[in-house]
């Protein structure tokens, strides 16, 4: 009798809690990071590019095994849709617009293809960078969140004026675009308490460059210390498929 109770409580446990699957296996999100979807021309970081044929390929992958691309204004579904997935871009590139073509190109009926950019409000359009006519544009096809990655990308654990920095590039962008602007995106990945104290006063999330995918812990600030995994330029289809599918 004893082992039926026990057995009856684990049983239980196990299908009760919300962040487990069958026999307790936790679901995890993977949160990507891109930056450059465009051939490498010389200038920069290699690794920091992704070409679009690459990401065109990654994002057939993606369609083609079934999962969900979500932006974080629905969050709330990663525990409610099949494979829950997060495609961000940093820093504001023009040649982002290559990664919304593409999809707009791969948008089916079931495949509805979403992201994430995080821009630097100071540098909105500069030659490099997403006018706000870009900005808008993306933005009101429903495809793409324009969220922050601050004014002026600074180190946020080594500067005082967080106000310019967090509120003031969240009003910007919002103004632009007319969405809420609630996520930011930490230059560099860099924080520390007080960096996630001053993003609580703006922001529901606050994102990382801690490599990995999201599972829940219930720990203190959890959704502003958000981990993210890198898609380079070297990562080839296997290594995506690795970094996604982790079943």
């Amino acid at each position: 009798m004893k082992n039926i109770v026990l057995i009856s409580l684990f049983l239980t446990f196990v299908f009760a809690s919300p962040a487990s699957h069958a026999f307790g296996k936790q679901l995890e999100v993977p949160i990507l990071i891109y930056h450059s979807i465009d051939e490498f021309n010389g200038q920069g970081s290699k690794e920091l590019y992704v070409t679009p044929k690459n990401f065109e390929k990654q994002m057939l992958y993606l369609r083609d095994h079934g999962f969900t691309l979500l932006t974080f204004d629905r969050w709330q579904d990663i525990n409610k849709v099949n494979k829950p997935i997060f495609i961000t871009f940093d820093d504001g590139y023009k040649n982002n617009l290559n990664a919304f073509a593409i999809f707009q190109k791969l948008k089916t009926e079931h495949f509805k293809p979403t992201g994430t950019i995080f821009v630097i409000s100071d540098f909105i359009g500069r030659s490099n960078r997403l006018s706000k006519s870009d900005l808008k544009l993306m933005a009101d096809s429903g495809m793409i969140s324009i969220q922050s990655h601050t004014a002026t990308h600074p180190d946020l654990t080594k500067i005082k004026n967080y106000e310019y920095e967090l509120k003031g590039s969240k009003d910007k962008i919002q103004k632009i675009t007319g969405k809420p602007v609630n996520v930011l995106a930490y230059p560099y990945g860099n924080f520390n308490d007080k960096v996630v104290a001053e993003t609580k006063k703006y922001y529901l999330f606050g994102l990382t460059t801690t490599p990995g995918p999201f599972i829940e812990k219930g720990i203190k600030d959890e959704l502003y210390l958000l981990p993210r995994t890198y898609i380079k330029y070297s990562s080839t289809l296997d290594d995506f498929s690795k970094i996604v599918d982790r079943e």
